[in-house]
């Protein structure tokens, strides 16, 4: 399997995924400044130019949420229920989660409204699945992990979050991907 991503791209969190399945990969890094993105070669893989991208034997595949899910299929161990409650968080983190921090004009109102919630989950449970560690917690503690890599925002009113926040941090995947580059 290759794993298409750019310095400082969403491919560390497919990354990231990939280390936590013990899934072997050659990680592809495309200077994206210099426009490798946007050459014949990968644009045969993602028309769009955009990374992250996979190519797993005859599948080429592409958009971070896609991937998770398809990883979590092929390597996870999660029936189908399972699965579609991590769909629902994956979608929940590219979609509303990360537009709800990372759109400026979103954040006054959304962070609260995404924020305590997730806080209040988060205090009845370690991980978003009853289960343990899972791809939803890779998709919705990527993004949270990168509030305070890039916006330093003040959590300290979602403590539970900030706890979520430590201890997917010192996961020793986390460390090999997204923890890397910070």
């Amino acid at each position: 399997m290759k794993l298409y991503g750019g310095a400082r791209s969403r491919a560390s969190i497919v990354q990231w995924y990939l280390e936590e399945l013990a899934v072997p990969y050659e990680f592809v890094l495309l200077d994206m400044q210099a426009g490798a993105h946007l050459q014949p070669e990968f644009l045969a893989i993602n028309p769009f130019g955009k990374v992250p991208a996979i190519v797993d034997e005859d599948l080429q595949l592409w958009e971070s949420g896609a991937i998770l899910l398809y990883l979590a299929q092929k390597y996870g161990q999660l029936t189908p229920l399972p699965l579609a409650i991590a769909a629902q968080w994956i979608l929940f983190a590219n979609a509303t989660l990360v537009s709800g921090i990372f759109v400026e004009s979103n954040r006054e109102r959304e962070l609260p409204r995404l924020m305590s919630p997730l806080n209040h989950l988060l205090e009845q449970h370690p991980f978003l699945l009853e289960d343990g560690f899972s791809v939803a917690d890779v998709a919705v503690g990527s993004v949270l992990a990168y509030i305070p890599i890039m916006l330093k925002l003040d959590l300290s009113e979602y403590p539970a979050i900030v706890s979520y926040i430590e201890r997917l941090s010192e996961r020793p995947a986390f460390q090999r991907s997204i923890g890397g580059r910070s």
